[in-house]
């Protein structure tokens, strides 16, 4: 089969399609024939050498890749053959996906519903699962100032769907051109968080009382800025350092905090991002697909902040 490997850590050109063996299931997992595989940010931070320092460099060389979507070609000892020939989305634990087949858990594959397109299914695996859990930690009010950090991102432009979903007013920050969409998405306001003085913006939006709740996937100075636009006795919930630092709480904000999320929570997870899919309420934005031999290009413009939504590969 095809496959994207890496040898060794450095820029998106480290990234290299190649002709390896095809993979066979062990017990327990299944084996499936990859219509759609996910791209995350964290991805790119893997692949460079400089992830989150709880992630730790793994081992090469590698078959980056953790969610994919596809068709079970295969089952392994112990798995229901029924599982063969279905449609589903799976995590593969950490690498493997950016490949025409790639293997996963049978307890993290997840049937497609009927109502929902595989493209948007594989979109919903990583991003789904974690916007989800970010909203249920936060607990979204009704009437509530929310602001969301990279809200033109995978994560972000869900997150923005549901706070408003739940009644909350939603402002967006996100890069240049990407306003419309955000806005479009349910958000009352988009800001440019890369030009200086954003944050005061945001803070004339809430008629200078500040917003009740921060999701920041960034960290780094758009991270501080946020903070400082939470209201006395606000939240905010911190799930990421694209910007290249953890965000620290401001006076009087309450950092939200949650124990890891199980196998099965993450399954609960992806299942209702689904649901939420196939009952017209959660709407991933997709917004670019490069082929597998394009992997490289695909990261370099994650990294370049050019992309709106989800990307993804095409095997």
């Amino acid at each position: 089969m095809r496959a994207v490997v890496m040898e060794r850590f450095g820029g998106p050109e480290v990234l290299e399609l190649r002709e390896v063996e095809d993979p066979v299931p062990g017990p327990g997992q299944v084996l499936v024939e990859v219509a759609y595989a996910s791209i995350t940010f964290v991805e790119t931070q893997v692949r460079a050498g400089n992830a989150p320092p709880v992630m730790g460099r793994p081992e090469l060389p590698r078959i980056p890749g953790n969610g994919v979507g596809g068709r079970v070609r295969q089952v392994g000892a112990g798995v229901d053959p029924g599982l063969a020939g279905a449609t589903v989305v799976t995590t593969t634990g950490g690498a493997g996906g950016y490949a025409e087949l790639a293997l996963g858990r049978a307890e993290d594959a997840v049937v497609v519903p009927d109502g929902v397109a595989l493209r948007d299914a594989v979109a919903l695996l990583a991003d789904g699962r974690t916007a989800v859990m970010l909203h249920r930690q936060a607990q979204v009010e009704p009437g509530e100032w929310v602001l969301v950090l990279a809200a033109g991102g995978g994560v972000g432009t869900l997150l923005v769907q549901l706070a408003s979903g739940s009644g909350a007013k939603v402002i967006g920050a996100a890069g240049p051109g990407k306003g419309e969409q955000v806005t479009a998405l349910g958000a009352v306001a988009c800001v440019d968080y890369t030009r200086p003085g954003w944050e005061r913006e945001v803070a004339g939006l809430t008629g200078g009382a500040g917003v009740d709740l921060v999701f920041d996937g960034v960290g780094g100075r758009a991270g501080a800025e946020a903070m400082s636009v939470v209201r006395p006795g606000g939240r905010a919930r911190v799930y990421g350092m694209a910007g290249g630092a953890w965000t620290q709480p401001g006076d009087g904000v309450e950092v939200i905090a949650a124990a890891p999320p199980t196998a099965a929570d993450m399954r609960a997870f992806t299942e209702e991002a689904l649901a939420r899919a196939a009952a017209g309420t959660l709407r991933p934005t997709v917004g670019q697909t490069h082929p597998l031999a394009d992997a490289a290009k695909a990261h370099q413009a994650i990294e370049a902040r050019a992309t709106i939504g989800k990307t993804l590969l095409i095997p």
